[in-house]
């Protein structure tokens, strides 16, 4: 298409070819057939609505049809100043009839604004309201999810995508156009009863256009919605592709991968915008084919309403009003077409959201319910464990892995990449569960404790600490919110932070930057260190904690390390002989099965 090709043409880097192999992947001609069943039905999208909502929405909604009635009221009155016009012309009474039907539209015009006025401020509140419960509770939701759901079903890019785009269309769906689409409805309810009243067999005939204005719009909001998915769809993926490239711009700078994120980003744009196009070519199409068949509706009652004046006894203001009420109602159903294109936009939105929030994972950190002691000794044993990553499963990492470590010891793991030994410090983690065994902490399955308590219990420092924007205070006190001063300069201590942070002119309040960026990697990791030992865990899991620091650094870190891990059952990932010299085990993983120890 031309409008394609201008769209590819104002972004440098992007071809054709980018579009045309992205449109053949087996996944995408899955995701259109199934796009049918990605919505909701229209009354889902009020499940999270309270009380004072449901108030709001019933005084809309009352308020909506009063001012969708006054349109067709109004016309009444309009028909019966016809009339008096052509009752009275000779006996002076014009004056009189004309004053009392202006006194009425003044009672209309009142009634219609505070009725307008109800309509619009109920509907956008309680959209703002129930949209903002919404975006709470998909964050919640998101929050809640074990780690195989970011594995498998959606990432940053989806997630940020989601909270800021779709519950806009959400909240569009449920808010005012809800309002306007009552009040339109109402209009062309109230018009075809009053056409009936004042004249039904008019009316009778011009019915007769309806259908086609039915199969018009019902078919263009089939299609509207269609693409709506699949433009929602594709804005998601390009919002992971932002994400990521910001998120890693050095990488991404390092390795000139400018154009290739340019080109990754309008392979999902071009997507979005050819189902944009499509949606407003057919709302073009069907809001043109609709003014056509009103238009030729006018010409119709015209013809007609002459001939029952002469033959039938009507009245020109009861013709006019017929007309007029019948073409108004007419026209406010197709003024609607907006209404239901939100409609369709807002279910399709709903989906993915409303899905996730209705998801309960396995490992659920917010299920209170399981075991809590005292204290734990910290005996760890994993026996006859079988395990797969479950974005893998046909990957078998573990076949019956056994493992023991006793309380107060230090446990090396040693081994090439991807021979399983991070995959231990995720299973003590209880990231993932184990398919078949069990992982025992003082004889205890880890299944058996509540979730939120025995990871209370654990601190975990990783190969790339992850620090967040915030003072570095903050960052610590991650680990133990309700931390005292005294705790946290003791952390600090321990893992070897105060040397740096005493010469930083804010100390502890000093900002780290986005993911850190403004500290060395050495500063970072004991920071990440120091927050995971304010907590006082029993179980230390220490997955590659310095292979990525230079020497200096290392040193520096080891020996906050050799501090913390005294008293600790320690679990270490390692792969350099200095972190592991202090160990009081050292096991040698290969292919998921211990091979020497």
């Amino acid at each position: 298409m031309a409008v394609e090709n201008g769209l590819k043409g104002s972004y440098p880097g992007t071809g054709g070819e980018a579009a045309t192999t992205m449109s053949k992947r087996p996944e995408d001609q899955t995701r259109k057939g199934d796009e049918k069943a990605n919505t909701v039905p229209l009354h889902k999208l009020f499940s999270y609505a309270d009380r004072t909502d449901i108030l709001l929405m019933i005084v809309g909604t009352i308020s909506a049809i009063g001012n969708g009635t006054s349109v067709p009221l109004m016309i009444v009155l309009f028909g019966d100043v016809i009339d008096s016009f052509g009752q009275n012309q000779k006996n002076g009474d014009v004056v009189e009839v004309v004053s009392k039907v202006s006194l009425k539209y003044v009672y209309l015009a009142i009634g219609s604004g505070v009725a307008a006025f109800l309509q619009v401020a109920s509907w956008m509140v309680t959209g703002e309201r129930q949209a903002a419960r919404i975006r709470g509770l998909y964050l919640q939701t998101i929050l809640r999810q074990d780690i195989a759901f970011f594995d498998k079903e959606t990432n940053t890019g989806e997630v940020v995508g989601r909270m800021s785009g779709d519950t806009v269309l959400i909240q569009d769906a449920m808010g005012e156009k809800v309002g306007k689409f009552l009040q339109l409805s109402s209009t062309f309810f109230g018009g075809f009863i009053i056409a009936f009243v004042k004249g039904w067999l008019l009316t009778m005939v011009m019915l007769s256009a309806i259908p086609l204005l039915v199969m018009a719009g019902g078919t263009m909001s089939l299609f509207i919605s269609k693409m709506a998915s699949r433009g929602q769809a594709a804005y998601a993926k390009a919002a992971n592709i932002v994400e990521q490239t910001v998120g890693s711009i050095r990488t991404v700078a390092s390795f000139t991968g400018e154009k290739q994120a340019i080109v990754n980003y309008n392979t999902f744009l071009i997507q979005a915008y050819n189902s944009g196009v499509y949606e407003g070519l057919a709302a073009g199409l069907g809001i043109g084919i609709v003014f056509s068949i009103y238009l030729c509706s006018y010409a119709l009652a015209i013809w007609y309403g002459g001939k029952l004046i002469l033959e039938k006894g009507y009245t020109g203001g009861e013709v006019l009003t017929v007309i007029v009420t019948v073409l108004t109602g007419s026209t406010s159903l197709g003024q609607a077409s907006p209404c239901m294109s939100a409609f369709a936009a807002g279910r399709a939105a709903a989906y993915k959201m409303f899905e996730t929030i209705h998801r309960r994972p396995d490992i659920d950190s917010y299920n209170m319910r399981g075991k809590t002691l005292d204290d734990i000794q910290g005996d760890i044993e994993l026996k006859d464990v079988y395990f797969s990553y479950p974005a893998r499963p046909d990957e078998q990492i573990f076949n019956g892995f056994s493992l023991s470590i006793p309380s107060g010891t230090t446990a090396a793991l040693v081994g090439q990449s991807g021979s399983g030994k991070s995959t231990v410090i995720s299973l003590i983690g209880r990231f993932y569960d184990p398919m078949g065994g069990e992982i025992l902490i003082d004889r205890i399955n880890l299944r058996d404790f509540q979730l939120k308590w025995i990871r209370s219990k654990i601190g975990l420092v990783s190969q790339e600490p992850v620090l967040f924007s915030c003072s570095i205070r903050d960052n610590i006190t991650y680990g133990k919110e309700d931390a005292t001063p005294e705790e946290i300069q003791r952390a600090a201590e321990l893992a070897n932070t105060s040397n740096f942070i005493n010469l930083l002119p804010q100390r502890f309040e000093t900002i780290v930057g986005d993911r850190g960026m403004l500290l060395s990697g050495g500063q970072k990791q004991r920071i990440a260190i120091a927050r995971a030992i304010l907590k006082d865990p029993r179980i230390l899991l220490l997955d590659e904690a310095t292979s990525s620091l230079d020497a200096e650094s290392e040193r520096i870190v080891q020996k906050a390390l050799d501090r913390i891990m005294v008293n600790r059952t320690t679990v270490i990932v390692a792969r350099r002989l200095s972190t592991i010299r202090n160990a009081d085990m050292i096991a040698v993983i290969y292919h998921g099965k211990i091979v020497e120890k």
